[in-house]
């Protein structure tokens, strides 16, 4: 449960570090170890219990050190230095796309700015324009950056509160008999950002479901605690709502508190037409209710198929469920493989054979092993040399692990000028090669294009990684890179000839 928090912690001292301008290896140590705990999937209290949190990748014994001062007393010395001369608003604004620590600390000294509000009012008023190093066109990409840390001020990242949810959901499940329970809401929708958290539950006692609900591990703060309402703040500061409501009304107030608001808008129009109601309590002609145990039921009742909730975006996914056109989306069981994953020769958690032992248990096909290059040092990116050694323990493994066929790999960074890190008579001997933007990313629409033509002109290079350059809430689409849309087309058929003519890879059409 303190894996979040701790990390929060770690990241805002590196950040802290930053400002202050203090040595880059440090910085690293602090946000790797962050990364560390924002990925862990076991609690880092039992580790700490057992004595292991040196186990964990990227904690050594002084990171160690100050994750069990955290356990203990709830603070971190360092952190406590640190922000006597840095206050949390100050420490936001590096969150700002376009503000790095040198651009913040002469900000901060010349005009006294302490808060992303200041910032904007000052940016607004031309005041930055005379500043070393800034100008119009900086403040212009500032104003950029501080309209993205307001829309996104508020949400958490999916990856972060599907799994406190599901956690809390299951914690509940065992505290307290529930005939159903599921998240709602964006969550359920799984939308890149979420804001409220919400949770649906159906029960016979609501009081004693809600009450088990505010007694949590997770829960730091009570809200509201009723007979169907609870409302708590969880360790890593995030407000989470549990609404029960009863079994013969899960399936309308489901669908009700799912949303979107402009896909049940919609619905409602279509019951309408039919002489029907639809809200929250379930599907009623008159005051008789026809429907709301079930989704299924609901949608029914209106003349459509059950449309996933990935979809309910009032996007022509109504149109299709009436037509029973709706599209077959892609489950898990559908994943044959994974071609993109980082081991512990990178930035990645655990070592290749427990990797490739994890894809087999789950029953992939295959996996590439595509660790970054090395102009990704603060990922711990791969040379010439160490890629060379990787393949041999690769070849080692590929004959040891049967049944699962294990592919060579890089994650090769596309530099500023175009060039890539690896030659090519290296990238010949992997079986899979991505080339990715990792850097300058301010560059100017039209060169950072040309980067990514200049990659794909090599004919080793199969998969262009996240070519947006989008990082969810911190850093813009750069749009201009989509231009290259039917270069892709182009490329992905000539990969895939050049693929046909060699023969299957690895035994992988």
């Amino acid at each position: 449960m303190k894996n979040q928090e701790i990390a929060q912690v770690l990241e805002k001292i590196a950040d802290c570090l930053e400002i202050k301008g203090e040595s880059v290896f440090r910085q690293n140590a602090y946000r790797r170890a962050a990364r560390a705990l924002a990925d862990l999937v076991e609690d880092v209290t039992q580790l700490h219990e057992r004595g292991k949190l040196e186990s964990i990748a990227g904690i050594g014994e002084g990171m160690a050190g100050k994750i069990e001062e955290y356990l203990k007393t709830g603070k971190i010395k360092r952190y406590e230095e640190l922000k006597r001369d840095l206050p949390d608003s100050l420490i936001a604004m590096m969150r700002i796309q376009g503000m790095g620590p040198k651009t913040l600390k002469l900000i901060h000294d010349r005009l006294g700015i302490n808060s992303i509000d200041e910032l904007e009012a000052a940016a607004k008023d031309g005041k930055l324009n005379d500043l070393p190093g800034l100008g119009a066109g900086k403040t212009e990409n500032i104003l950029r950056g501080i309209a993205l840390a307001k829309a996104s001020a508020g949400r958490v990242r999916l990856g972060m509160a599907l799994p406190l949810v599901e956690s809390i959901i299951r914690e509940l499940r065992n505290k307290v008999k529930l005939d159903e329970c599921l998240p709602a809401g964006s969550l359920r929708r799984l939308k890149a950002t979420v804001g409220d958290l919400d949770i649906l539950a159906a029960g016979a006692d609501g009081r004693k479901i809600i009450d088990a609900f505010t007694r949590l591990p997770h829960v730091r703060d009570v809200l509201a605690k009723g007979d169907t309402k609870g409302s708590v703040i969880t360790g890593e500061g995030l407000q989470v709502d549990l609404r029960v409501v009863p079994p013969e009304s899960y399936g309308a107030a489901l669908q009700y508190f799912t949303g979107s608001k402009e896909h049940n808008v919609h619905l409602r129009e279509i019951a309408r037409k039919k002489k029907l109601k639809v809200n929250e309590y379930g599907v009623f002609r008159g005051e008789k209710s026809i429907a709301g145990k079930t989704e299924q039921e609901v949608y029914r009742a209106l003349g459509l198929d059950w449309i996933p909730p990935v979809l309910r975006e009032n996007k022509g996914e109504i149109e299709a469920a009436q037509e029973g056109k709706l599209p077959r989306l892609i489950e898990e069981k559908n994943i044959r493989g994974d071609l993109h994953v980082h081991s512990r020769w990178s930035d990645g958690k655990v070592d290749i054979e427990e990797m490739v032992n994890a894809a087999k248990e789950i029953g992939y096909e295959y996996v590439a092993i595509s660790d970054h290059s090395f102009s990704a040092t603060i990922a711990n990116g791969l040379n010439v040399d160490r890629l060379l050694e990787q393949l041999e323990e690769i070849e080692t493994l590929r004959k040891k692990i049967k049944g699962i066929a294990i592919l060579t790999s890089t994650e090769m960074d596309i530099k500023p000028d175009g060039s890539l890190d690896f030659p090519d008579h290296v990238l010949e001997k992997l079986d899979v090669v991505t080339a990715s933007i990792h850097s300058a990313f301010k560059q100017p629409s039209q060169k950072v294009t040309g980067r990514v033509l200049a990659a794909l002109d090599n004919p080793h290079v199969d998969i262009i990684g996240h070519p947006t350059g989008g990082l969810i809430g911190v850093r813009e689409l750069r749009r201009g890179q989509l231009c290259v849309h039917n270069r892709f087309h182009h490329v992905c058929h000539l990969r895939c000839r050049q693929v046909r003519e060699r023969g299957p890879l690895n035994g992988l059409h």
